[in-house]
Order: C-alpha cells, then structure tokens, then sequence
C-alpha cells in the first residue's frame, strides 16, 4: 500500500466533523489528494448498516448484534474504499475505526476485548492504520458543545455513565499505543486543534507540505 491511512476518534461532540471539514479544506489548497470517509458507512452497503445500528427505535439490539453490525459495516467498507484507495496512493481520513469498536464494545459496552479485537483484526481486512488523531474532550464537555444528545441516535442515548467508559476507553488505547493513537487537546478553538493536527500529520510523515 503507497498511500496512508488516519483515523480520527473521539467522543461525541468533540469537533471531529468539524476537523474532517478543516482538513478538507487544507488538503485541496495544498493540492493533496486525499478521501474523507466515517464509520459506520462510507459506502451505499455499509451507509445502510449505520442506519440499523443508531436508530434509536432498534433498542431491542444486543451489543453481540451491535459488534456484529459494526463489523460488517467496516469489512464492506474497508474492502470496497479504503483498500483502493490507499493502494491508488492516496491519503484516507476516516471519521472513526476500529478503535471506537474497542472504546463503545468492549470498554462501554463489557463485551469480552478479545472477541473484539478478532473481529476488528478480520473486518480491517489487513489494512494498516498510519496515524489516530484522538481528539480528547470529556463526554461532558463534548455533549454540552453539541447541546445534548441527538435523540434519534441510540449510541447518544446511552447515558453519562456508558459515555464515560466510552472516555476512559480511548484514554486506555492512547496510554497503550502512543505512537499510532496521537491525542489532541480539543478544548481549544478548531483552528488551534486544525493546526496541531497538520503538524502532527507532518511530523508523522503522513503529509509534507
């Protein structure tokens, strides 16, 4: 694969979108070609997925079924988009991966770490993460931002005490593996966080101007 692949992560309302639309911008003024995608979806399939997986009238979903889903989701995904176009030599920024599946299934949700990681390992069908931007905001502050949870999404929904394990998740992975999975302080302006990440992307040789 010639290309790199970065993933952003984070809680909710922690300015990821926000980031995504930044980075955009920067890369077509810099004349870098890159692909903006998110999970769950990035494809028709896996679009479709998403829509079984947060629909806050699906209560009924087991976290089996969540991770199962989410799996699913990813290995169209990763199949059908980002595989090509890294291989294409392409720069593929992805609004969350498989680390959200650790942080929402395994730390929020209880469901055993190794299943987990298998599923990851198997849907990621062997495609390599370069960089994890990790944006780090409290869920409290992160809901607050976004005035509240989306009442149609049935991730949002969850509770304070789910979204705080969701936290402490990513704190473990970047604690773990801190060299892939880069925090950045998101309670700053998005231009500060905009700017942090482009030298963190630099530095990590993700990009070179």
């Amino acid at each position: 694969m010639s290309g790199k692949f970065v993933t952003i992560e984070g809680c909710e309302g922690v300015g990821k979108s926000t980031l995504t639309a930044g980075l955009k911008r920067y890369f077509e003024q810099n004349g870098i070609d890159a692909v903006f995608t998110r999970e769950p979806g990035g494809t028709p399939v896996a679009e479709k997925i998403r829509g079984l997986i947060l629909d806050a009238n699906n209560d009924e979903t087991t976290p089996m079924t969540e991770l199962l889903l989410y799996a699913a989701a990813r290995a169209q995904h990763t199949e059908e988009m980002i595989i090509p176009a890294v291989n294409a030599g392409k720069i593929v920024v992805c609004d969350r991966y498989s680390d959200s599946t650790l942080a929402y299934q395994h730390y929020a949700r209880g469901l055993s770490e190794s299943v987990c990681r298998e599923l990851n390992r198997i849907a990621e069908c062997g495609v390599k993460i370069d960089l994890t931007v990790f944006l780090d905001l409290t869920p409290e502050k992160g809901f607050s931002r976004k005035g509240g949870a989306d009442k149609t999404d049935r991730l949002e929904n969850a509770g304070a005490a789910f979204h705080r394990r969701v936290y402490e998740g990513f704190k473990a992975i970047e604690k773990r593996e801190p060299e892939r999975f880069v925090a950045v302080d998101a309670d700053k302006t998005a231009e500060e966080v905009l700017e942090s990440v482009i030298a963190i992307m630099k530095a990590k040789g993700v990009i070179n101007k």
